[in-house]
C-alpha cells in the first residue's frame, strides 16, 4: 500500500474508534428516567388540535359514516329486491 492509503485506512479506524467512544459515554452519562416521565416529556412535544380542528373532523367523521350507512342501507334494499325476484 502507499503512504496516502495507509494514511486514509488510519483516518477510518480512528473515525470508527472514536465514534465508539462517543456512543459508550453518551449511554453512560444520561440517566434513566422513569416511563411516565418520559411519556409526560413526549406529551409535551405534541400539537394538540384546537377547538374548530375538533369540531371539523367531527362533523367530517359523521358526514362520511352516515354516508357509508347509506350505501350498505341501498345495498342491502338492492339483494333483497334481486333475492325477492329469484327465489
Amino acid at each position: 500500500m502507499t503512504k496516502e492509503k495507509k494514511k486514509v485506512v488510519k483516518k477510518e479506524d480512528k473515525t470508527k474508534k472514536q465514534t465508539k467512544k462517543s456512543t459508550k459515554k453518551k449511554e453512560a452519562k444520561k440517566p434513566q428516567e422513569g416511563y411516565f416521565k418520559q411519556v409526560r416529556k413526549e406529551m409535551k412535544l405534541v400539537k394538540w388540535p384546537r377547538a374548530k380542528e375538533v369540531l371539523k373532523y367531527t362533523i367530517s367523521t359523521i358526514v362520511f359514516c352516515a354516508i357509508l350507512c347509506g350505501i350498505f342501507m341501498l345495498l342491502n334494499l338492492i339483494m333483497s329486491i334481486i333475492k325477492g325476484w329469484v327465489g
